[in-house]
Formats: structure tokens, C-alpha cells, sequence
């Protein structure tokens, strides 16, 4: 009798069975259309689980005749669903001719019903994209496995958005950069800046990720959500629902503005003043502004005009205005950024660090974007360094830090996670964030030294005699090598005897090469 064999192979995850079931819509609709059209199935799902489990606690407690009622939902923060909009009546519909349109109806209608949710859900998306009914069954079917509210610790809805966005922007290569920034860089800037509480602000939100993380640290460091709001903006409009939809999942209130816009033209929160900022702009924007446009705009006092043909010092100057008296900023910008003299680059940096708002410069490693090989760096400012310092965990223990930069070359750490993609581990992001927190001065994080290769402090004269480049490797300088306790004459020796055999072969190599010309008759 033969023996049963075991597979060895590896299970797949319910993410992963979910999207190879997505997938298959690809043959008829571009990526950048059904990433909606899954995460807005998902999102539907998601809130009629919510709904049912609200309607069976209303009976339970003997409040049946209030079902139907909004009020006894949005106060627990249940979205009410009308009977079309419910997933039980659009599963029971699935394989009929008309289901796009009947999806479309279910999104118009639960939109309509919560004012929370106006401007966040696809319109008419499903009837237009012409998909076919038996791929878009099969898709409701695979999403109808998922329990989205049993496991009240477990974030089911948040795991699939996330697992989702990355795969959409690495599907999409340079365009899923408009929505997704790694999770791992997310988590690198919120454990530098650690916003605990305060109003936090992303000018280009993308799809919400830098908010998502900003609670996950404020719940893992035992902090109370209630203590931050959230503020955002977007300009492209499929973009601007995917993070109306991403927040809503996870119950998180924030104003995004009233509709999708350009940051800079159409500024939706012209007097805010933020105790964090978190953000991935677009890298090297170009012609962001006509040259006779925002050249007096109140954003850039003080400072040159960013010029038109790059918008990543008009990111850094809008942000600047954004902060509050104490104030931080944590965002991701092209390498190019820290060492352009372009038409006023140069000085614009020179007066942010002569300002004293440079307060830490990293330099990441590359391949850790689905969307672009450009190396990026991390760059973080202060209004105040000395209030900062005061402000951290153990205040008696605090340094000033004013005059100074700390400069971190990451660029050799993080692992691959597949042939082209690379990711910073969990320690990567503690190693990193403890440095900084030393340099402050919280003991809980050590006491900060230099080392040689990955950190240095420097100071404004060091940056100065530096031409004011803020490039981490100029300053870090090189690892110490680990002395091998080889001698230097024997290891001298050794090098030269392989030096003379490497060229003594190379003089043979050259007699054979000789040789073989000749007998091809283009000899000497």
C-alpha cells in the first residue's frame, strides 16, 4: 500500500485566496479601475456585518421597534443599511445580469443614508466598467467567506485593505505610488514622531496609510484614539474615496475636506496648525504651477519661491506653514532633495537649517517603494527643538539640541522580501527610532553616541562647511572595519604574491588570445 504523502507546500492566506479570486477580473478592467471595484465589495461587507450584528443586539435587548431607525445605528458607529444595500440581499442577487447595477444602487443608497460617508463611495462604478457577471459572482461568493466582525481584536477589514493596496501599487508599478507608501515607512516615521495626541495632517493622503498607523501607534502605546485628530487632503478623486473608505472601516473620524483637490491651489485647511504632519508628496513634481502662479503665496514668506519645475521644496514650505509652536514633521522625499541648488533650491534648504528646522535627515534603503527605484530619504522638522527636548518621556533627563542635526544612513539595512522588493523589519524600525530618541535624551532609549557609518550629530558650522547638504553619508563617514588580528607585513605579503600570479596569468591569457588571432589570420 502506498503511503499517503504530505504537502509540503506553504497554505495560502485568506488575503492572498482573495485576491487570486480578484485577479481574475483583470482580463476585462485595467487594475487602476477593479482595485476599486474590490475594495468598495469589501468595504460593503464590512459595513453589513457591522449593521447585522448592531440589529441583532437591538433585539436581544428588546428594541425591536426600532430597527429601522439611524439613530439607534450611528450611535455606536453602525452604519444604518436600507434592505438593497445589505450584503445578504446582494449575495442572494449575485448571479443575475443586472448585479452591477444593483451593487451601484446598494453604494448610492448607503452613502445617502450616512452623511459620514458623502463623497467616499464609488458612483456608478460597477454599471459603467461593463464587468462580467460571472467573475464579479465568483468575487462576492470568495468576499462572503470573510467573518469581518467576530474576532473583535482582530482587524480582518484592515488586514484585507492593506494586503490589497500594496498589491494594487505593485501591480500598477508608478502609479500606485498616488495611494500606497510602504507600511514599513509608515511605521518609521510614526515611531520617530510618536503622535500621541494633537491634530495630525497629511497635505496628499493618498489613501489614508499615514493616518491608519498614526492610530495603530496610538492603541499599541495604550493611548486613547480620542485624543488625535485627523486632518487630510487629496486631489485625485477615485484616490480621495479609497481613504474616505480606508478610515471609515476602522471607525476613524476625519475631515479630509470637502472634496478632492490641489493642495496647493485649493488649500481646504487654510488656518491649521498641526502637531504632526505625516506624508509621501509626489516625487519631483514637475510643473506643479504655471510661473506667474503662487509666486507671493503667503506659504513661502520668508523664503525663495519654489520654482515650477519641481514641487518638493513647495511640499516642504507648505508643510512648514502647517505646524504648530511645537510642531513636528515626518515625510518622505526623492534623495535629490537634500543636495538641489536648482533655481533657489539651495537657498530655500539654507534658511530651513539656519532656522533651525532640521532636526533629523535618513537616508533609506532602495527597493523599499513597489512604484520607483528613485532613492529616498526621510526628512524631519521641528519648530522647536528645545520645547521638543522638554516634551519627551523623561524631561529631567532631556538635551537641548538646538544648533544640531542627526543624520542616519540606513541604506544597508531592511531585507528582501522577494526578488526586487525589500522591506525595514520590526527591529530595522526600533533600531532607527531608538538613535533618535537617545539623541533627544529619553533614557529610556540609552544614551546617544556617534557611530561611524550610521549616525553622526552634527552642527550648523559642520552642515555649513558642508554647503549646506544635508546627504547623511557626507557626515556619517565610513564602519569601522573589525580588526582580524592578521599583521599588516604578512597581510601585505599575501597580496602581493596574489597580485603577481593574477598578473602572470593575465600575460598567458594574453599569448592564447595572440594566438587565436593569428590563426584566424589577423595576426601581428
Amino acid at each position: 500500500m502506498a503511503k499517503k504523502t504530505t504537502s509540503t507546500k506553504p497554505q495560502k492566506s485568506f488575503e492572498q485566496n482573495l485576491w487570486d479570486t480578484a485577479d481574475k477580473l483583470r482580463g476585462s478592467v485595467e487594475s487602476s479601475e477593479y482595485k476599486h471595484v474590490v475594495l468598495s465589495l469589501i468595504f460593503l461587507k464590512f459595513v453589513s456585518d457591522k449593521f447585522e450584528a448592531q440589529r441583532r443586539s437591538l433585539m436581544d435587548e428588546g428594541l425591536g421597534d426600532y430597527l429601522e431607525m439611524v439613530e439607534f445605528y450611528a450611535k455606536d458607529n453602525v452604519f444604518y443599511l436600507p434592505e438593497e444595500s445589505r450584503w445578504s440581499t446582494i449575495q442572494g442577487q449575485s448571479k443575475q445580469e443586472d448585479i452591477a447595477l444593483r451593487i451601484d444602487t446598494a453604494l448610492h443608497t448607503v452613502e445617502k443614508t450616512n452623511k459620514s460617508l458623502r463623497g467616499a463611495l464609488p458612483d456608478n462604478y460597477f454599471s459603467r466598467l461593463g464587468l462580467d457577471t460571472a467573475k464579479l459572482a465568483s468575487l462576492i461568493d470568495s468576499i462572503s467567506d470573510i467573518d469581518t466582525v467576530t474576532d473583535k481584536e482582530e482587524d480582518v477589514v484592515g488586514r484585507v485593505y492593506e494586503y490589497f493596496l500594496g498589491k494594487f501599487a505593485a501591480t500598477e508599478g508608478k502609479g500606485g505610488g498616488e495611494f500606497y507608501t510602504p507600511k514599513c515607512v509608515v511605521n518609521l516615521i510614526a515611531e520617530m514622531i510618536e503622535p500621541y495626541q494633537g491634530k495630525i495632517y497629511d497635505p496628499c493622503c493618498g489613501s489614508g496609510g499615514m493616518f491608519v498607523q498614526s492610530v495603530k501607534f496610538v492603541e499599541s502605546h495604550e493611548g486613547n484614539q480620542k485624543n488625535i485628530s485627523i486632518y487630510g487632503q487629496e486631489q485625485t478623486a477615485t484616490t480621495y474615496k479609497l481613504a474616505k473608505m480606508n478610515l471609515a472601516i476602522r471607525g476613524i473620524a476625519g475631515n479630509l475636506g470637502e472634496v478632492p483637490a490641489d493642495t496647493f491651489f485649493k488649500d481646504q485647511h487654510p488656518d491649521l496648525k498641526a502637531d504632526f504632519i505625516m506624508a509621501n508628496p509626489p516625487f519631483n513634481l514637475k510643473q506643479w504651477r504655471a510661473d506667474d502662479e503662487l509666486t507671493d503665496d503667503p506659504r513661502w514668506s520668508g523664503y525663495e519661491t519654489p520654482p515650477t519645475g519641481n514641487a518638493n521644496y513647495a511640499w516642504i514650505l507648505h508643510m512648514v506653514s502647517k505646524l504648530s509652536e511645537n510642531g513636528v514633521a515626518g515625510f518622505v522625499l526623492a534623495n535629490g532633495s537634500m543636495s538641489t541648488n536648482t533655481k533657489g533650491e539651495g537657498e530655500i534648504r539654507r534658511k530651513l537649517i539656519e532656522n533651525d528646522l532640521i532636526d533629523c535627515m535618513i537616508a533609506l534603503p532602495g527597493q523599499l517603494f513597489y512604484t520607483t527605484q528613485i532613492p529616498v530619504c526621510l526628512w524631519f522638522l521641528t519648530q522647536n527643538k528645545r520645547a521638543q527636548a522638554i516634551a519627551s518621556h523623561s524631561p529631567s533627563n532631556h538635551r537641548d539640541r538646538q544648533g544640531e542635526t542627526l543624520f542616519i544612513d540606513a541604506r544597508n539595512i531592511g531585507t528582501m522580501i522577494d526578488r526586487t522588493h525589500k522591506e525595514l523589519t520590526t527591529e530595522d524600525i526600533a533600531t532607527i527610532a531608538r538613535t533618535y530618541h537617545a539623541w533627544r535624551g529619553e533614557e529610556k532609549d540609552g544614551t546617544y553616541a556617534d557611530q561611524p557609518g550610521f549616525c553622526k550629530a552634527a552642527t550648523l558650522a559642520e552642515i555649513q562647511g558642508n554647503d549646506y547638504v544635508l546627504t547623511p553619508g557626507r557626515y556619517v563617514g565610513a564602519a569601522e572595519l573589525e580588526d582580524d588580528g592578521i599583521l599588516f607585513e604578512e597581510k601585505m605579503a599575501d597580496l602581493t604574491q596574489t597580485l603577481y600570479q593574477q598578473m602572470e596569468e593575465a600575460a598567458r591569457l594574453d599569448g592564447v588570445i595572440k594566438a587565436n588571432l593569428a590563426g584566424l589570420g589577423y595576426g601581428e
